[in-house]
């Protein structure tokens, strides 16, 4: 059968019925009804790096982990792979950006929509309207808790008494400031919400939302965890931080992966008949690497996936691959080198291609 559902004939295709040939099952890592547990899978122990003795004191000390390492290393894959392992709730996951700061991570308060509320509560009330709605009263409302501050509740006395596990990830993006912001909570374990302390002699305990889905009270505006969670901070080395930010971590740089590594990362993803013909990718991958390429792992997985389970002839498997297998260092698609025009010899032995000069010089 034909791979390719697109042809390119730029023309509909009123024949093709999604109902008998829907797209075929996706790669594991791409499969969102159970994301988290392949996204667990995709990171492997790597016995070279100390990663499980970074863990356990983590653990054990209630410190952040920093992980530093190039992107697509799999930093933040250790975060599901150690709730899956120890049984703890979902991740509670922080995506940076260079607007980021502490208070998004704590909670949001969506001031505009209670106020918008509160004066349709009042229209609808001198129209003589009934309404169950109390804007004015149930703050709560309004009020989400984000991940971080969802993962310094303390659980619930019925509930089993484990950490959370919180990926803050990429770290180095966010602005100068926010990195000492987290300082105080990782110290303390506490926070405020001041929207809540202001009326906490009038309405001591309010129920809010929280990062995952769930409804939780909050006592005089004040949370105090009582266990700390695990958190991971990545890092893809784009900056510094401050040395009081870096004594409050333990710190660990991803080293390029093994071949071992990658052979096991593979076979969590695989059967074994693709496990065999996967076997020159990783070779490329690993020689790639060695020869300083950045390349993510999720590349290599995509390049097996995609070249060992359809049928495609081989000259197109030469040209995806190639695509595939891009450095991300790189700032133009990768060609096989027959399709490119030799220019000037750098030696006897040795090319020097039009792809290798610099436009500007």
């Amino acid at each position: 059968m034909n791979w390719k559902l697109f042809k390119g004939q730029n023309k509909e295709n009123p024949e093709y019925d999604w109902k008998k040939n829907p797209l075929p099952e996706p790669p594991t890592w791409r499969n969102f009804s159970n994301l988290e547990k392949h996204r667990a899978k995709t990171f492997q122990v790597d016995p070279d790096n100390n990663i499980v003795e970074l863990v356990n004191a983590a653990l054990y000390l209630r410190r952040p982990l920093l992980i530093e390492g190039a992107p697509g290393s799999g930093k933040s894959s250790l975060a599901y792979a150690v709730a899956r392992e120890l049984g703890l709730e979902p991740v509670l996951k922080w995506s940076i950006n260079t607007s980021s700061n502490l208070t998004e991570g704590l909670y949001s308060y969506d001031a505009l929509a209670r106020l918008r509320d509160i004066s349709l509560a009042k229209k609808q009330a001198e129209e003589g309207e009934k309404t169950t709605n109390q804007p004015d009263q149930d703050i709560g409302n309004y009020i989400t808790l984000g991940p971080l501050g969802t993962a310094f509740l303390p659980p619930l006395p019925e509930d089993e008494q484990k950490p959370r596990v919180l990926l803050i990830d990429e770290i180095d993006k966010s602005d100068i400031d926010l990195p000492d912001d987290l300082l105080e909570i990782f110290e303390e374990g506490r926070f405020e919400i001041p929207e809540l302390e202001r009326i906490a002699k009038i309405d001591p305990i309010v129920d809010v939302r929280t990062y995952d889905k769930k409804t939780r009270k909050i006592e005089n505006g004040f949370v105090q965890c009582t266990i700390f969670p695990f958190v991971i901070l990545t890092s893809n080395g784009a900056r510094d931080f401050p040395a009081a930010f870096l004594r409050r971590c333990l710190r660990i740089k991803m080293k390029s992966p093994s071949k071992k590594y990658l052979e096991d990362i593979v076979q969590a993803h695989f059967d074994e008949e693709i496990r065999h013909q996967a076997e020159p990718f990783i070779e490329e991958y690993y020689q790639m690497v060695e020869n300083g390429q950045a390349l993510a792992i999720d590349q290599l997985l995509n390049t097996i996936f995609l070249l060992s389970t359809h049928q495609i002839d081989e000259e197109k498997k030469e040209i995806l691959k190639n695509y595939l297998l891009q450095p991300l260092d790189s700032r133009e698609p990768l060609e096989s080198k027959k399709n490119q025009v030799p220019f000037l010899p750098k030696d006897e032995d040795e090319e020097l291609y039009l792809d290798d000069i610099d436009e500007d010089e």
